[in-house]
């Protein structure tokens, strides 16, 4: 199947800004009129409008009336516009609505009735190797810390991860926390705005919320050969999320600030692009199967996608203590809508065209909740089983048991003298 991104519907416009001329009296010159029909500018509103994206399609028709020979700054705008829309949707999301189609589910474990289960911060607090109270003076609003057994465990998810991707050809790169927003903008995250996840530093670079975005960077203005295709990358980052939730079953390590996560990106061929998109949302099924979690394999509806995602695939496990399903990985094909952004592109074999490529990206870990799900499901009366896939990369420890090294800590009040 051909994919179409929307980049083929707006390619005319995307002509205008190699407009720039090399001197003077060729920057004089007129500037063609867009070539896009009315139909096609129809297409692209009506996916906007599906995928409950900001509307700016009605602003891009004004501008391209307006648009006057030699006029930059309406150029610019135009520009600035375009680059706003979504990419284009898989057709068969289209009728899925609001609502994700759950495609499997997975029961790997029988789990104790529902009166005798505890949640993941009531569980780690009894066995003294968690806290996120009381640390808003100096460490900020939902940050926290795991300690003993518990940070081990958040390592060993890492390793076990790693291991596993590496295994089906991922090369691991150590990869930068600080980017210039270019790149995060490129990869489909605003910076800007009242509602932005990301973290702005005073320097105007930015806190990466996902290894994925230094990871597609560094193939930025890469002219790659198709034999190196599909060329697939591993990350481990710190991910930064300025987002907050105040909903009680996000409570806790659910939704914070900064967390660890294991990502996978892959750059490939517009062939190639679906069955790379099969290949993670397999790699992370197998995951989680391995872990022996309750979980479902979701295809997500249009409105669900956010700007870069063709198509996107999530995966929920069962959180029996909270007695919800909440979100653990995801993975999507993001079609050429980030490669064109960044330059990203290669040369075919057959007769030396140079292409733009496809990227994929996915969640093989995503610590906080995944740990919520392994706590909640291997949870006992003397502590929590340690799943056997896990095991090796804990010197063969079977149980997470109550830290007594690290002393309880209790909030003080100082009154001054």
């Amino acid at each position: 199947m051909k994919l179409m991104t929307n980049s083929r519907l707006w390619r005319p416009l995307l002509l205008l800004r190699r407009q720039r001329s090399h001197d003077a009296k060729a920057a004089e010159a007129p500037i063609p009129r867009p070539v896009p029909t009315s139909a096609q500018l129809d297409e692209l509103e009506r996916n906007v409008v599906v995928r409950n994206h900001k509307n700016n399609v009605p602003l891009i028709r004004s501008l391209i009336q307006e648009l006057d020979a030699g006029d930059q700054h309406k150029l610019r705008q135009l520009q600035a516009e375009l680059e706003q829309l979504p990419n284009a949707t898989h057709p068969r999301l289209r009728e899925y609505g609001e609502e994700p189609r759950e495609l499997a589910q997975y029961v790997h474990r029988q789990l104790p009735p529902q009166s005798s289960l505890k949640e993941f911060s009531e569980l780690a607090r009894a066995l003294n190797l968690y806290r996120m109270d009381h640390l808003g003076n100096y460490t900020g609003h939902k940050s926290y810390y795991l300690t003993g057994q518990l940070a081990t465990l958040e390592q060993a998810i890492i390793q076990y991860a790693l291991q596993a991707v590496t295994d089906h050809g991922f090369k691991l790169i150590s990869v930068p926390d600080i980017l210039p927003k270019e790149v995060i903008e490129s990869c489909g995250m605003r910076t800007e705005g009242e509602r932005t996840q990301v973290y702005k530093l005073d320097t105007g670079e930015c806190l990466s919320g996902t290894s994925e975005m230094a990871l597609a960077g560094f193939f930025a203005n890469k002219l790659l050969s198709e034999d190196q295709l599909p060329l697939k990358v591993t990350a481990v980052s710190r991910c930064y999320r300025a987002e907050t939730s105040g909903l009680q079953e996000e409570k806790g390590i659910y939704r914070v600030h900064q967390f660890n996560k294991v990502e996978m990106f892959a750059i490939c061929t517009e062939e190639q692009s679906e069955a790379e998109l099969e290949e993670f949302k397999n790699i992370e099924v197998d995951l989680f199967r391995r872990l022996g979690l309750n979980f479902r394999l979701l295809d997500m509806p249009p409105c669900e996608l956010g700007a870069p995602a063709y198509q996107k695939y999530d995966i929920e496990a069962w959180m029996p203590g909270r007695q919800m399903w909440g979100e653990i990985s995801s993975c999507s094909n993001c079609t050429d809508y980030q490669a064109r952004r960044l330059g990203i592109r290669y040369r075919r074999s057959a007769d030396g065209q140079i292409l733009h490529a496809h990227t994929i990206n996915g969640t093989a870990t995503a610590i906080p909740r995944l740990l919520i799900a392994l706590l909640e499901s291997y949870q006992r009366e003397d502590g929590i089983e340690i799943p056997a896939v896990l095991r090796p990369f804990m010197d063969n420890q079977e149980l997470i048991t109550r830290n007594k090294r690290i002393p309880e800590t209790k909030l003080v009040k100082f009154i001054k003298a």
